[in-house]
């Protein structure tokens, strides 16, 4: 078994070829292409290194692009068994200017098909990834996104209705209550969750010690806020924000195709369970991490990023 931390860096930073494009999975694309192009700065940074194959391209069937890459070791970097893809200089992390001057936002992506007693362990590694990276000690909103939780339908009350018998609350009040000791301790300011409509909002509120100060919904397809949702947010004095993720974010296929060898992977992961040119076993996609550092008195965002857990499970 492999645990694997993906980062992307400060995409503000990326230039153009990391495409935001409106739409439902608009946060999807963003992660996926700037992990890609993070990856392939990496390898160009490393490109003077030894290669992974042995120059035999006819007897290995090694492509051109697999001969040009540097060896696996060479631009990933692998600490406490940890392998880090790419490797992350820390050296360069940190934010301009004082602390103080910046809103500092953090959405924690749960993915499906992954241990529910693992959850604290995810969101204590994201959250010291989200902070060395800034080179902060604390942030001002973490908001958890719980799988199998959509805020969809034909209208604001259909979405509403459809979003009270969404997700696992048991596991999802379990998994609030790690979040509210990070709010004990200080490192983090305010806590929100995602997707949360009128019913299953006041079913969580009535379960946990600390209720959510933010409530993030997707209306896309709704065009408002449903009243009910609106009547108890601001008697409970939730804020209701709106966004544009995706709630499949990060799918296992994906991921696969991404660290493989096609055309645009970065050529971790071995083709088949014979090949010798890369990783192998079973990919599992845990948790997403997306990071924004607001200037608020510039009114822009200086620093934005993922990173992301995944876990090689041998076959």
């Amino acid at each position: 078994m492999t645990r694997i931390i993906l980062s992307t860096g400060n995409i503000i930073t990326g230039g153009p070829s990391i495409i935001r494009k409106p739409g439902a999975a608009r946060s999807n694309l963003e992660l996926i292409n700037s992990l890609r192009n993070n990856f392939q700065a990496a390898q160009q940074d490393y490109a003077g290194s030894p290669t992974s194959s042995n120059g035999n391209k006819q007897e290995n069937g090694h492509s051109a692009q697999e001969d040009s890459r540097p060896r696996i070791d060479a631009w990933t970097a692998t600490e406490d068994s940890v392998l880090y893809i790419p490797r992350i200089d820390w050296t360069a992390a940190g934010l301009q200017e004082d602390r103080a001057q910046y809103e500092i936002t953090v959405k924690l992506f749960f993915l499906p098909n992954t241990s529910v007693a693992k959850r604290a362990e995810f969101i204590d590694e994201a959250l010291r990834l989200v902070t060395k990276e800034l080179q902060v000690e604390n942030i001002d909103l973490l908001i958890a996104s719980f799988p199998g939780i959509s805020f969809e339908g034909d209208c604001e009350w259909e979405a509403d209705k459809i979003n009270a018998t969404m997700g696992n609350e048991q596991e999802e009040v379990v998994t609030w209550a790690a979040l509210e000791s990070l709010h004990e301790q200080g490192k983090v300011v305010r806590l929100g969750i995602a997707e949360f409509g009128s019913e299953k909002l006041q079913r969580f509120i009535n379960q946990v010690k600390v209720p959510p100060a933010v409530d993030q919904i997707n209306i896309k397809d709704c065009c408002s806020v449903p009243p009910p949702l609106t009547k108890l947010a601001n008697s409970a004095g939730i804020e209701l924000l709106t966004h544009g993720d995706c709630t499949d974010i990060l799918p296992s296929g994906t991921l696969r195709e991404l660290l493989g060898h096609g055309g645009q992977g970065a050529g971790i992961l071995a083709d088949d369970e014979k090949a010798q040119n890369g990783l192998q076993g079973n990919l599992i996609p845990q948790w997403v991490v997306k990071y924004t550092a607001f200037v608020n008195y510039r009114g822009v965002i200086e620093n934005k990023g993922y990173f992301a857990g995944a876990e090689l499970v041998n076959a």
